[in-house]
C-alpha cells in the first residue's frame, strides 16, 4: 500500500491497488491521468452540478450525486432539488484541479455533470443527441448515424461536435443560447426525428428497444436536468475507456478502444480539442422547436405504451386460460 503521497494537496491513499476487475489499471492511473488531463477536463465540469460514478475496493460501479459526509469544505457544492428522490441534493461543482484529484482518490471513474450550469439551470447550454448502435461491435453504425445527425443540424443552420462516447457509441453537442430547457427539448426531438428521416433504414428514434428492430437508437431524451458524461472522462467499462472528442472528417477512422485510460492523456497534443472542435453557441430556430414541441416525450409515450402492452398481454393470458 502506498502511503504519504499527496498531488495538489490532497492525500492520496491506496494507489496501487486494481481499480476495478477488468479496468486494467490501478488507482495511481486514474490519479495520474486525471491530473494530467485536469486543464481539459475541468472546463467542461466547472459550475456543473456534477454526479459521478465510483467504485470502491472489489465492488459493483454506483452513482453519486450527493456529495458525503466527509468532502472537504473547499469542494464547492449546490443544493438542488431531485424530482426523481423527492429530496434536496448537494452536488459537488468540479471546479478546478484539487476537487478533481479528490474525486479521483475517491475512486471516482465517471463524471457526468449536466446540460446546464448551476447559476443559470433555466439556460441549458448544449442540445445532445447520444446515438447508440446495436451492439458492441457496431460501432460503425453509431459512426454512420452521426453523419446523419450533422446533415441534419446543416439543414436547420446548426453544427455540432462529436466525441466517442467511451462505451459502444457517439455524443453529438450542439451548443446553443437563449434557449428555456422545454424548448431545448422539444428542438432536440425535432433533430433526431429530422436525421431519422434522412435514413430510417438504420436509425430509429424509437425509446423502446424491442422496437429498435437492430437499428441505431438516436437518444433525444439527454435534456432538461439530465447529465451526459464529459468529455476526456474514463468509463468504468472492461479496459477503461474514455470519452474523446474526434474531428468530424477523422471520425470514421477511429474506434472507442484508441482512447483509454492509458492511452488518452498522450493523444493530447495541446490545448483542449473538446473546446477546439465545438462552435461557438447558436440560436435555435422558433420553427423547430415548434416542429419539437408538436413530436411526442419519448419517456412519456414508452410508459403509456408499456402500460398498453401490458394491459394488452394480461387480456390475452386472461382469454387464453378462459378458452382452457
Amino acid at each position: 500500500m502506498a502511503g504519504g503521497e499527496e498531488r495538489a494537496g490532497v492525500p492520496l491513499s491506496n494507489l496501487d491497488q486494481p481499480l476495478f476487475e477488468g479496468a486494467d489499471a490501478t488507482k495511481r492511473d486514474l490519479v495520474d491521468y486525471l491530473d494530467a488531463i485536469a486543464g481539459q477536463m475541468v472546463p467542461a465540469l466547472a459550475g456543473r452540478p456534477l454526479s459521478v460514478i465510483r467504485v470502491h475496493r472489489g465492488g459493483e460501479p454506483f452513482m453519486q450525486k450527493n456529495v458525503p459526509k466527509y468532502t472537504p469544505p473547499w469542494v464547492r457544492t449546490v443544493t438542488l432539488w431531485a424530482e426523481s428522490s423527492r429530496r434536496e441534493v448537494s452536488y459537488a461543482l468540479c471546479d478546478d484541479r484539487r476537487t478533481l484529484v479528490w474525486f479521483a482518490n475517491q475512486r471516482a471513474i465517471e463524471y457526468h455533470p449536466t446540460l446546464m450550469r448551476a447559476e443559470e439551470l433555466n439556460r441549458p447550454t448544449y442540445l445532445v443527441l447520444d446515438l447508440d448502435p446495436p451492439s458492441a461491435d457496431a460501432f460503425d453504425l453509431a459512426v454512420r448515424a452521426a453523419h446523419l445527425v450533422r446533415q441534419a443540424l446543416a439543414d436547420c443552420g446548426l453544427e455540432g461536435a462529436v466525441k466517442t462516447s467511451g462505451a459502444k457509441g457517439v455524443h453529438v453537442f450542439v451548443p446553443i443560447k437563449g434557449v428555456g430547457p422545454e424548448d431545448a427539448a422539444a428542438a432536440t426531438r425535432a433533430i433526431g426525428a429530422r436525421a431519422e428521416r434522412l435514413d430510417p433504414s438504420f436509425a430509429t428514434t424509437a425509446f423502446i428497444r424491442e422496437d429498435r428492430e437492430g437499428k441505431v437508437f438516436l437518444d433525444s431524451t439527454r435534456a432538461g436536468g439530465a447529465t451526459v458524461v464529459a468529455a476526456y472522462s474514463p468509463r468504468a467499462r472492461p479496459g477503461t475507456p474514455v470519452s474523446f472528442p474526434v474531428p468530424w472528417d477523422e471520425l470514421d477512422g477511429v474506434s472507442p478502444r484508441d482512447f483509454t485510460l492509458r492511452t488518452a492523456a498522450g493523444l493530447i497534443a495541446e490545448g483542449d480539442p473538446w473546446a477546439r472542435l465545438m462552435p461557438a453557441p447558436q440560436e435555435v430556430s422558433a420553427d423547430l422547436i415548434e416542429e419539437g414541441h408538436g413530436i411526442p416525450i419519448a419517456r412519456v409515450q414508452a410508459m403509456h405504451e408499456g402500460k398498453r402492452r401490458a394491459r394488452a398481454r394480461r387480456s390475452a393470458g386472461g382469454a387464453a386460460t378462459g378458452a382452457d
